[in-house]
């Protein structure tokens, strides 16, 4: 009898990974492949979809015994757009990624036209490049014959989850939290949208069915590293995923996924809510894999400001040191630093920001301005999470966090204290994996409820709020001050 193993794909933005994860949410073995990056032209960004495939394959081959597979989670980046034929397989044009800002242009247009708002009540997202919709226009509309194709049937579409498993199953399908980043898709009715189809001039022929995250999407066939009918129990977009490893269930729970950038997400339940604060509004998962409403907040600095203390200024040679120089600095020290070397995210949205570090002296030392870029990590969380609370009227008493820079106990502190609530770091920080394999695991019945789940990643660390009232004002009146001096937009 097969083991109750789950292999789980992690499809990322710069390489992709394989795990197997146990019942008990133990990784049993994992493994990493890097691609390729293609910059064709400033701003724009792609990836080659074959290369994306053959570095899941051979992973796949790698990382598991084929004995060893029970079921499939795959998650994955969002918003990446591929097209390809549906009778070879092959993709016409190279993946348009989320970062690409080719179709920036055209959404600038349709602005002007008045029609952020429609596209705003219906997907719960704003007219942006960011998005999967004009990414398929600017495909069809610029590889010779693509449309007419496409009205015909000849062609298929999909984020990088259902070009995945088109590959693995021969299915064309998507789950909702993907297609909920797709400025096409209706997040009230949970269909594909004929109207803004028809605006991006989109034949709906082309899109992929979608169902709730933790489903059965299709078996394997054809694989040299899996047997014929290994089931694919889930599908779900990175962010989304990591919220549902985290086990954020309920309404008023959020993670922030501090990586290059933080993601803060927060579920909302079965109430949707148009964010008023900067925020988009996106579907996630409930317990049980079914769709819920969540606010999500993206910052596009975040641990990438500490790679550029190291790699530009030389502060020091390992991102790790940052904490105990960080704390060796006097904490009244009134440096401010605001990374927006990329503009501002959630919840100013202002692109033309450019970065800026404030309240220098004579004195000013390299210790402090560390100490303010750690600190500025923080204060843009606050800012989406403040926005957050603002928009539901919930209050978050605990924030739940993964990635590589909450190893930073400095970082994790100040976090808590400006927060004024408990931050929670799992014992495995991989939360976005487990996502993906908590939902396969719960279609497969290898747990037999979601409550077999509270037990498998306890907390590592708890900070709790030591930060005094007056110190907490004092951080965020310097801050507030700092971001209006950067800010082009008001």
């Amino acid at each position: 009898m097969a083991k109750p193993y789950i292999v789980t794909i992690d499809q990322g933005t710069t390489g992709s990974r394989v795990f197997l994860i146990s019942e008990r949410g133990e990784v049993i073995s994992s493994a990493y492949e890097e691609f390729t990056q293609h910059f064709p032209r400033p701003g724009w960004v792609e990836h080659d979809a074959e290369e994306i495939w053959a570095s899941v394959e051979k992973l796949l081959a790698r990382a598991i015994e084929a004995s060893d597979a029970a079921a499939i989670g795959i998650t994955n980046q969002r918003e990446t757009t591929v097209v390809w034929e549906k009778s070879t397989g092959k993709p016409i044009h190279p993946a348009i990624v989320w970062q690409c800002r080719r179709t920036a242009d055209y959404c600038e247009q349709l602005k002007k036209e008045g029609r952020a708002e429609l596209f705003r009540k219906k997907t719960g997202l704003v007219l942006d490049a960011y998005f999967s919709g004009t990414k398929i226009k600017y495909i069809l509309d610029n590889v010779g014959g693509a449309r007419s194709r496409a009205e015909n049937g000849e062609l298929l579409f999909g984020t990088i989850d259902t070009f995945l498993l088109n590959r693995l199953t021969g299915e064309h399908k998507t789950d909702f939290t993907n297609a909920s980043r797709t400025l096409i898709f209706n997040i009230h009715e949970r269909k594909w949208d004929a109207e803004l189809c028809e605006i991006l001039k989109i034949p709906q022929k082309i899109l992929p069915s979608a169902q709730a995250s933790s489903s059965l999407f299709g078996k394997t066939k054809g694989l040299k590293a899996l047997p014929d009918g290994v089931p694919v129990y889930s599908l779900i977009g990175d962010q989304q995923s990591a919220l549902y490893g985290q086990l954020c269930h309920n309404p008023g729970e959020a993670k922030n996924t501090y990586g290059t950038g933080c993601f803060v997400v927060m579920n909302l339940g079965d109430k949707f809510l148009e964010s008023k604060n900067g925020l988009i509004t996106t579907l996630a998962c409930d317990a049980h894999g079914n769709p819920v409403y969540a606010l999500e907040g993206s910052i596009f600095i975040g641990g990438a400001v500490v790679q550029w203390l190291r790699d530009k200024m030389h502060f020091f040679d390992d991102s790790g040191k940052s904490e105990s120089l960080a704390k060796s600095a006097n904490d009244e020290s009134e440096v401010v630093f605001v990374p927006a070397f990329a503009g501002l995210g959630a919840p100013y949205w202002d692109q033309n920001a450019r970065g800026a570090i404030l309240g220098l002296t004579r004195d000013t030392t390299s210790a402090q301005i560390t100490q303010a870029a750690l600190k500025a990590i923080a204060l843009q969380s606050y800012d989406v999470i403040a926005a957050m609370q603002a928009d539901s009227g919930l209050k978050l008493p605990v924030l739940k966090v993964d990635g590589g820079a909450t190893r930073n106990n400095y970082l994790m502190e100040f976090q808590a204290g400006v927060l004024g609530a408990s931050v929670v770091a799992p014992r495995n920080a991989e939360t976005t994996v487990l996502g993906a394999a908590y939902l396969a695991g719960l279609g497969a019945k290898i747990w037999s409820s979601p409550e077999d789940l509270a037990s498998l990643n306890p907390p590592a660390a708890t900070f709790h709020p030591v930060m005094t009232a007056a110190q907490r004002e004092r951080e965020l009146k310097l801050w507030k001050d700092a971001i209006g001096r950067v800010l082009t937009t008001r």
